[in-house]
């Protein structure tokens, strides 16, 4: 009698996705890859990836994620269009089964792997969405090393702006720090190491009206909130850095994770609930690189063939 192949779900299709794909689909799994709402992940917004390894002179975002999309295909992964907006567990039986909701229906599986991602905050300006990659970033450890002797700004106040700041004075000779309060939220030991670097100038009590640029970012337009006067601000980057969302709406009340909304793992990548696995951003609070997600990914996969031979 042949065996029954297990089933396995994987929620994203980032390199965290993708990298379980292909693992769970070569350990002998049948895998569904499910795109989500931005097939990709966040390299699809980006250009050039020179930090990605085996590539000595970089590789285009959407490139990469085509080619390993690709080789999860290969390895029997279906992709399925859609986002999940709901999980299901049916218990009744020994083995738990996983229910998978999307607007089209429903599919179980034996396991599930989520890899849906966390997005980055945008200020919501007119043209900020059509310059992404093209001077406004929401990545200095991506994107830091093409303004080596440029001059950038950086919007926020909170560690991850200090920390954005603080990679970027490594590249940059000029840095404006945009903040719309006169106080930071930021931790002390982070703030000082910013404002007492020479190269860091404050803008306080300001925030971005407008960003200006055709094809490339070319200057913003400041607002002083206590005043109300205008300012230009030519620069050559913009690092947008007011947070990150993760993408776990459809798991809230049913998964451990954080005030945020971070899924928490509890042994390896496995989540609060037995036969849910975690992997990539959207457990990630501090790294959110597509190598590390892609290790997750694998850790994530290898995690779920071996409780899957455990619970048959």
């Amino acid at each position: 009698m042949s065996q029954i192949q297990n089933t396995i779900a994987v929620i994203g299709s980032g390199p965290a996705g993708c990298t379980a794909a292909i693992y769970a689909s070569r350990g002998g799994a049948k895998v569904d890859m499910y795109l989500g709402s931005q097939p990709g992940g966040q390299l699809t917004t980006t250009t050039i990836i020179e930090n990605f390894p085996g590539f000595i002179d970089g590789i285009d975002g959407s490139e990469l994620m085509q080619n390993m999309q690709k080789q999860a295909q290969r390895f029997g992964t279906e992709i399925v269009s859609g986002d999940i907006i709901d999980i299901e567990i049916d218990k009744t039986n020994q083995k738990p089964v996983f229910i998978l909701k999307t607007i089209a229906g429903a599919k179980s599986y034996d396991a599930v792997i989520i890899s849906s991602g966390a997005r980055a905050k945008y200020l919501g300006l007119p043209n900020e969405q059509k310059l992404v990659g093209n001077g406004v970033h929401t990545c200095a450890t991506c994107d830091g090393f093409f303004y080596r002797k440029k001059t950038i700004a950086v919007v926020g106040g909170g560690d991850t702006a200090m920390e954005e700041a603080n990679h970027l004075t490594h590249f940059a000779d000029k840095l404006y720090l945009i903040h719309r309060r006169d106080e930071f939220r930021a931790s002390d030991i982070m703030r000082k190491r910013v404002i007492e670097n020479p190269k860091v100038e404050l803008i306080l009590n300001t925030v971005v009206e407008e960003i200006v640029g055709e094809e490339f970012l070319e200057k913003l337009i400041l607002k002083n909130i206590k005043t109300n006067e205008t300012s230009e601000l030519k620069i050559d980057g913009l690092f947008v850095a007011i947070g990150h969302a993760p993408n776990t709406d459809f798991v809230k009340g049913k998964l451990d994770m954080d005030e945020i909304g971070y899924l928490r793992p509890t042994i390896g990548q496995m989540t609060s609930v037995e036969g849910i696995f975690t992997c990539g951003d959207v457990d990630d609070t501090h790294y959110r690189q597509a190598i590390t997600a892609a290790g997750e990914g694998c850790k994530a996969a290898m995690d779920s063939l071996n409780w899957l031979d455990g619970v048959k």
